[in-house]
């Protein structure tokens, strides 16, 4: 029997790797990793700066890569908004999602402060990414290291920062959201729910904006939890 498949989006500073901590618990899917240009394997290419532009070569990853009737597609923090959008546009396609799990923030939120990180003067920049957590110390202080990373973290943050998605935007898939329990505004997590017309789940672990790292075992639980509740009919 062919396994479902389910991709993968990275947060700001991510790569196709990002998710190789998690991947031995995940055999009940066939796993696929996407990234952005200017990271990973897609080095050699430019870094993308514009949301949209970022959503559509997404969705572009997805098209070519879904063999399957039933798919999940997960997203962290910026990957959380690429999979919303991607998991629309997917829609007005006719193909659905089987289900969005969306983690490291709110949702899209009209009244949602910017911090505009991208615009950060260097010292200010570095001391939000030690709050962020998720940038290992050795490169943070680093000048050669951080002088590679700096360009595709600022990138991400101004694609994840400028999302100008609104609660217009909605997706006939369930949505299953996570967040840290120290994460900003983490008790606005239901703001997920208005981005569905199906059902929604909603789960807050202990730990900080990358709290993912801390739980591996249950973020792959909420993967086969979709799956398992899905309708009869779709699984094949």
């Amino acid at each position: 029997m062919r396994k479902p498949q389910l991709f993968l989006l990275h947060f700001a500073g991510g790569n196709c790797y990002s998710f190789d901590y998690m991947k031995p618990l995940l055999n009940n899917f066939e796993v696929e990793c996407l990234e952005l240009p200017g990271r990973g394997k897609r080095l050699g290419e430019a870094l993308l700066r514009n949301f949209d532009l970022a959503v559509h070569d997404v969705y572009s990853q997805l098209i070519k890569k879904i063999t399957h009737p039933v798919f999940l597609i997960y997203g962290h923090s910026m990957g959380a908004y690429l999979a919303l959008k991607a998991g629309h546009l997917l829609q007005q396609q006719g193909i659905k999602p089987a289900c969005l799990i969306v983690s490291g923030n709110i949702g899209p939120n009209e009244e949602q402060d910017k911090k505009c990180r991208y615009r950060m003067q260097h010292e200010e920049f570095i001391q939000e990414l030690e709050l962020l957590g998720g940038v290992p110390q050795d490169i943070l202080k680093n000048t050669e290291y951080f002088g590679y990373f700096e360009p595709i973290l600022r990138a991400d943050f101004e694609i994840a920062e400028e999302h100008g998605l609104t609660g217009n935007i909605r997706v006939n898939a369930p949505i299953y959201a996570l967040m840290g329990s120290e994460e900003e505004r983490v008790e606005e997590i239901t703001n997920w729910g208005r981005f569905t017309n199906s059902w929604f789940k909603h789960e807050v672990l202990s730990g900080g904006h990358f709290f993912i790292h801390d739980h591996p075992e249950k973020i792959a639980a909420a993967f086969n939890y979709c799956y398992k509740n899905l309708a009869p009919v779709q699984h094949f």
